[in-house]
């Protein structure tokens, strides 16, 4: 292990510590093992321990003082080791509800959670967000225009089609620059996650989400129809990281473990960055169903605070369970105050490119009297055509097929709705930020993009929060690309 390792990881471990709050309500059950020498565990692991036999099986991730501790812990329960994320100290293994109750006990143990299911919140760009008139309108420094050039997006999802038109670079290659799965299933010293090179990993995951999400964030522009498609940022680079169409938490906090280790380099330090630019921004359109309780203990909260250290954007889908503000139905890990973590939720233009259009009925809301469960910001994110494969699962339930710009491309573009949808919309956006001030921090993004959302008035008032406005159902409101790089360009 290098010294900037050694560093990398003690920083990680002490950001998480310091940036920590309290629960949001606080369970019983959490309340319990206030006075106990038990290291506390996770709602939904408190509620299987108390439910299943002693020599029941579950997955957990066992939190360290450091990554030696939860090691030793697992080590002497007799617990089967997955993996781990070294970064924050934390190891994911297999055992029984025992095993479980012993690694609690064990020194340095400070936190085990459960390796809970998730879903992509699912049933391209628009001109509503302005990010195709910022392309044409504003420049990067270097004179080349703003179309995100010069940045890679991680997308966490089911997938990704590499020779899908959409992600065609002018020579012909892909630019899908690295394709990779996440198989947390066995111990791997090297970790969960392995190179698929040219292989279609969406198909293999019977999706499609994967590949339509990328083509929302970065997919190349085209008319098809009369109608026009592409990505926020159609000059950047994709890195695909699948977790397959079932998705537990285990595999995509690998993914962003593995981007924590890797962005600087994505493709290895002997490909340059510009063949294989940095990852400046993750995508991330899946969660629980029913949103929940922010957990700034999880793993995944610590895994993103980490990545906002050095430097790297995270945006949440902010979940498809509607709502009318009496309880927070949001995304937990987008409910993170951490700069450079975003959660998005969904604008309807109506099909017109209106700038006034509608919060989707299906966008989660936040608790009305609790502002910290609000989404950031909205984008469109209903009826939105992209790159999707006709035989695939989600692109079949599409509501409106086209045809690609070549003659075999029979179908492969289609209309999804969804937060899925609207998370990219900013992931792409965040890379047009990033080339229009190489040098911004996470926090800076986040505060342009709040600082100059566009106020369209449906839905929920907007309320002063920490010198902005917004609001329980749209955020800070709708992105406006143009107007977010002039705030971050003119800001010193």
């Amino acid at each position: 292990m290098t010294d900037r390792s050694r560093w990398r990881r003690k920083l990680a471990v002490a950001a998480a510590a310091a940036l920590a709050l309290p629960m949001f309500g606080v369970t019983s059950a959490s309340a319990q093992e206030s006075d106990s020498p038990l290291a506390p565990v996770s709602d939904s692991l408190g509620g299987l321990l108390g439910s299943l036999s002693g020599g029941s099986q579950i997955t957990t991730l066992v939190h360290g003082t450091d990554l030696a501790a939860a090691k030793q812990a697992i080590a002497d329960s007799g617990m089967r080791r997955v993996t781990s994320f070294d970064e924050i100290g934390v190891v994911a293994a297999t055992g029984t509800v025992e095993q479980v109750r012993e690694v609690r006990q064990a020194d340095g143990v400070t936190y085990v959670e459960n390796n809970d299911p998730i879903k992509m919140f699912a049933s391209s760009g628009t001109v509503a967000t302005r990010s195709a008139e910022a392309r044409l309108a504003r420049t990067s420094p270097t004179g080349d225009p703003l179309d995100g050039r010069g940045s890679s997006v991680a997308i966490i999802d089911t997938g990704v089609d590499p020779s899908h038109p959409a992600f065609a670079a002018e020579d012909g290659s892909s630019r899908v620059v690295r394709n990779l799965k996440s198989l947390c299933t066995s111990d791997q010293d090297t970790g969960c996650i392995v190179d698929a090179g040219p292989l279609d990993t969406d198909t293999l995951s019977v999706g499609g989400h994967g590949t339509h999400v990328s083509g929302i964030a970065a997919g190349a522009p085209y008319s098809l129809s009369g109608v026009d498609v592409g990505g926020s940022a159609p000059g950047a680079k994709v890195v695909s990281l699948s977790t397959g169409a079932g998705l537990v938490i285990l595999g995509a906090n690998a993914a962003l473990d593995w981007v924590l280790e890797n962005h600087e380099a994505p493709c290895g330090p002997d490909v340059s960055a510009e063949e294989c630019p940095p990852i400046k921004v993750i995508n991330n359109s899946y969660g629980p169903s029913g949103g929940g309780k922010f957990d700034p203990k999880s793993a995944t909260v610590k895994l993103q605070r980490a990545l906002a250290e050095e430097g790297v954007v995270t945006v949440w889908a902010n979940g498809n369970d509607g709502g009318d503000g009496s309880k927070n139905l949001s995304n937990p890990p987008g409910q993170d105050p951490t700069p450079g973590v975003l959660s998005v939720a969904s604008y309807f233009d109506e099909g017109t490119g209106t700038r006034d259009g509608k919060v989707s009925d299906f966008s989660s809301r936040g608790l009305a009297e609790d502002s910290s469960t609000w989404p950031d910001i909205s984008a469109p994110g209903q009826e939105i055509v992209s790159a999707c494969r006709p035989y695939l699962l989600i692109c079949s339930t599409g509501g409106e097929s086209y045809n690609g710009p070549g003659a075999l491309d029979v179908g492969t573009y289609n209309v999804i709705s969804g937060t899925s949808m609207a998370a990219p919309q900013i992931t792409g956006i965040v890379a047009q930020l990033f080339q229009a001030k190489p040098d911004a921090t996470p926090a800076e993004i986040e505060e342009a993009l709040k600082a100059s959302a566009y106020k369209y008035t449906d839905g929920a008032p907007y309320e002063p929060v920490q010198g902005y406005t917004s609001s329980y159902d749209k955020g800070a409101g709708l992105v406006d690309v143009v107007d977010a790089v002039e705030h971050l360009t003119s800001t010193p």
